[in-house]
This record gives structure tokens, sequence and C-alpha cells, in this order.
């Protein structure tokens, strides 16, 4: 091999050798965000005052990160009632309170006979926060038929037995 082939070839080595180190980035992209939902079982539509009704709870995560935090909030628009965790801390309208377990179940108490409705938020604390909600609307009805809402928005017939 001659000289000049021999100087082109140390070059482009050298050249190529270059690129590649000034193309590297310290800097990790890694993921701090996830969408999330939170799954609910059926929860009855008509309520009387007095009566609590359960809504069992699943925050479903599409991945993980450590530092993900979550927290609960919720409004009622329509109607008086409490709002309390499985762990009988009772929740205050538009206050926030961190959720720190996946699997949880909340109880609705009716304070009136009228029709009631609540919208429950999850927020994480990611950069933009993510909002999830759920929206339950209640009915001071008595009636041998009733009916419940699922977390995807369908009414399913539910009959109600005396003994």
């Amino acid at each position: 091999m001659n000289r000049k082939g021999l100087y082109a070839l140390v070059c482009a080595l050298m050249g190529l050798t270059f690129g590649m180190l000034t193309s590297c980035s310290d800097d990790l992209d890694v993921q701090q965000s996830y969408p999330f939902t939170v799954e609910t079982m059926p929860v009855p539509t008509r309520i009387v005052k007095g009566e609590t009704v359960e809504i069992r709870c699943e925050l479903k995560r599409e991945g993980r990160f450590s530092d993900a935090r979550y927290t609960i909030r919720y409004f009622q628009p329509d109607g008086e009632g409490k709002l309390r965790m499985d762990d009988g801390m009772v929740l205050l309208p538009n206050d926030r309170y961190p959720l720190d377990r996946e699997v949880f179940r909340l109880y609705y108490t009716s304070e009136c006979e009228d029709q009631q409705s609540i919208d429950i938020y999850f927020e994480d604390n990611s950069e933009p926060a993510q909002l999830f909600q759920l929206t339950f609307d209640f009915n001071n009805e008595t009636e041998d038929e009733d009916t419940v809402v699922t977390s995807g928005g369908k009414e399913l017939p539910v009959v109600i037995v005396s003994q």
C-alpha cells in the first residue's frame, strides 16, 4: 500500500472514530411517565339517604417508574354525601390525598334525598401530570329493579330480591 492510501485510510478511521464519540450523549432517556387507568367493579345507581355503596377500584398502570406517585380527590356537583377510603379516612371535596396502593375500596354514603353525582380524580406526579376521572350518578329511588354502572359506562340490570 502506498503512502497516500495509508494516509487516507488513517484519516477516514480517525474521522469515523471522532464522529462516533461526539454523537454519543451521556443523557439517558428514562421514561418517567406511563399512562394509567382506574377500573371499578359495577356500582349501584340507586341509593337512599343514609345508605352506603362500595366502589372497588384497581389502579392499572401500563409501565413502572419507581418514583411515580398517585393522588385522589373528588368533587360533588350534585347532592350531598361523604366519600371515604377503606382505611376509614374521610375525603374532603377538592382536597388531594396520596394513593399508596393499587387495589382499594371507596365508600360513598348518601346524605340527601336528591339525585347525587360525584367525580373522582386520580392524578400522577409526571410532568405534565396525567389525570383520570371516574363519575358516578346516583338516583334516590327505591324500586324492585335497579341498574349498575360499570367502569365502561354500560348499564346492566340487577334484580333486588327482598327476603
